[in-house]
């Protein structure tokens, strides 16, 4: 149990892993106008959000990725121009195969296209994605991952309205770790199974959730099964049966837990004494969001946008002993 820093990690789970061969200078742009439209539709101005989108779709040669597409055409239907949404989720619903039938059945960003009669289409055509997607599937092994997930994930979503009405080391918080922690190793033990008899798993045979959830159990872990697991889930980034995205957050953890720095900046400490959150010992601050895209991860200020903090590697450089000082303190512990 961590008593001086606590130490988040956001798992953002994603449909689509795409490598970038734009020039840089125009990918750059295209990244820049996809930051805005994406700040507009935070501030709810939806028409200026998909203008922007669809400036950015323009600046990338007239392409764009199945995500932004997806998030243009909720600004699009958001602002009541139906059209428009859905030439975008013909795009990713034809051409790129978008398979989610479970979001976008249940995404309210869309809910003013529901009777369009194109609406239909749509929907046919994700339900043909998945199904095709999920011919190869093993069923039931996908079932129990699917359960596994959510029971990771349910209390997890309860911790910030139970530290922010009760606080972080109320009883109620102290309860619902032990709620945690004993989910969590039941969620191994079925895990380690798999992993152990059929080794790491791809999409194909788990589908994206199922295959993600292996790396979420893993990284929940104590950190002797972190270090035992860690090469197996290397080896299959390789074999690009699992994500370098995850693969990253895993190094991550696994070095801090080890007393080192941590290479992607994914994981993120607290003072409890002030509450104030930073980012833990990094490694070669002033590169770090090129390690973070060299693996599919965004740049960090966009990452720790998520705790209302500011990426200032000068800053940091400065305040960085101090965080080695609290990580040490931690180990002491």
């Amino acid at each position: 149990m961590i008593r001086t820093t606590f130490i988040f990690s956001a798992i953002i789970f994603s449909c689509f892993f795409w490598v970038r061969h734009a020039h840089a200078q125009q990918e750059q742009r295209y990244d820049s106008l996809v930051t805005q439209a994406f700040g507009f539709y935070e501030m709810k101005e939806y028409k200026a959000s998909a203008e922007k989108y669809a400036e950015a779709f323009v600046a990338f040669g007239g392409k764009g990725y199945p995500g932004d597409r997806y998030n243009a055409a909720c600004s699009w239907a958001l602002a009541g121009m139906k059209d428009s949404a859905f030439v975008q989720l013909f795009k990713i619903t034809k051409k790129s195969g978008y398979s989610n039938l479970e979001h976008i059945s249940s995404d309210t960003d869309l809910n003013t296209l529901h009777k369009d009669k194109r609406w239909k289409s749509v929907i046919k055509q994700v339900t043909a994605n998945k199904e095709k997607e999920e011919e190869k599937f093993d069923k039931p092994l996908v079932a129990k991952l699917n359960k596994i997930y959510e029971d990771d994930q349910s209390h997890r979503m309860q911790i910030d309205g139970i530290n922010e009405k009760y606080g972080w080391k109320s009883p109620q918080m102290d309860s619902l770790w032990k709620i945690i922690g004993l989910n969590d190793s039941l969620n191994l033990i079925e895990v380690k199974k798999i992993l152990d008899t059929r080794g790491w798993l791809g999409s194909d045979i788990l589908g994206r959730k199922g295959n993600y959830t292996m790396f979420l159990v893993i990284q929940h872990a104590d950190q002797k099964t972190q270090e035992q697991y860690l090469p197996m889930m290397r080896e299959a980034v390789a074999k690009g049966n699992a994500a370098a995205s995850s693969l990253a957050l895993l190094e991550d953890r696994v070095a801090l837990g080890q007393g080192k720095k941590q290479v992607y900046g994914s994981q993120i400490g607290m003072f409890q004494e002030t509450n104030e959150n930073y980012v833990l010992p990094l490694e070669d601050p002033d590169n770090v969001d090129k390690r973070r895209e060299s693996v599919g991860l965004g740049k960090l200020q966009d990452y720790v946008n998520y705790w209302g903090m500011t990426w200032n590697v000068e800053e940091y450089k400065l305040n960085l002993p101090r965080y080695e000082e609290e990580q040490k303190k931690y180990h002491r512990d």
